[in-house]
C-alpha cells in the first residue's frame, strides 16, 4: 500500500470468531452482548482499545458488520470501532447511506456513548437506531479516554433526525471491560496524552 492510501482493516481473530457467531442476533441485549465480547477480545488480543460497535439490520437482527478500535495498530486516528463498523457496512451494502431507499433500518450497537468524531459518523451514516451500553463518566473515569466536549442535548439531536436512541444495555458489562483495560495498564491513546 501506499502512503497516498488508506486501508482499515480486521485483526484475523474477528474473522475466526465470527466463523463460530450466529447471524441473527434477535433482541437488542444478545446484539450488545456480541459487542461487549468483542471489545474484550479486542484488549485480550492487544489489537486495540476497548471499543467495538456492529451494524444490524433492526428488525432481523442479521449482523451486517462488526468493528473493533483500530487506532494505534494501524496509526489511524479515526479507526474507531463505529467507523470501522459503518464502513465495513456501507462496503457490504454498496451504499454510503444506510438508510436509504429500499434498505432495510439498520442498528448501530456500540460499547459506550460514541466519541464526538463518530457521533458525527452516526448521524452521516444513515442508521436509524443507536444502541449503546451507558453515556455517563465512567468510561472517561475509568480509562482515561477523552471523548470529546458533548452538549447535554446530543440525544435529542439524533431523534430530531430519525435517529433513535436506547442507553443503558448492559452497562455493567460495559464497565468490566473498562476496568480490565485499565488494570492491564494498557495505553491510553488521547492526542498529545492529554
Amino acid at each position: 500500500m501506499s502512503r497516498s492510501e488508506v486501508s482499515i482493516n480486521l485483526p484475523e481473530w474477528v474473522t475466526e470468531e465470527l466463523a463460530s457467531k450466529p447471524k441473527i442476533y434477535p433482541t437488542i441485549k444478545d446484539r450488545m452482548k456480541l459487542i461487549i465480547e468483542f471489545s474484550q477480545l479486542n484488549i485480550d488480543h492487544e489489537t486495540g482499545g476497548p471499543f467495538a460497535a456492529g451494524v444490524f439490520e433492526e428488525e432481523t437482527g442479521r449482523l451486517v458488520s462488526i468493528g473493533v478500535n483500530r487506532v494505534m495498530p494501524l496509526n489511524c486516528s479515526s479507526a474507531h470501532a463505529e467507523i470501522v463498523a459503518l464502513s465495513i457496512a456501507q462496503r457490504k451494502l454498496d451504499t454510503f447511506d444506510l438508510g436509504g431507499l429500499g434498505l432495510p433500518s439498520h442498528q448501530l450497537v456500540v460499547n459506550w456513548r460514541p466519541c464526538l468524531m463518530c457521533y458525527g459518523a452516526v448521524i452521516w451514516s444513515g442508521v436509524r437506531s443507536l444502541v449503546i451500553a451507558g453515556s455517563g463518566p465512567e468510561l472517561e473515569s475509568v480509562t482515561g479516554f477523552d471523548e470529546g466536549p458533548f452538549g447535554d442535548d446530543w440525544v435529542e439531536e439524533l431523534e430530531n433526525r430519525g435517529i433513535s436512541v436506547v442507553d443503558g444495555v448492559l452497562k455493567n458489562e460495559a464497565v468490566k471491560v473498562f476496568l480490565n483495560f485499565n488494570k492491564k495498564g494498557m495505553f491510553v491513546y488521547n492526542s498529545r496524552h492529554g
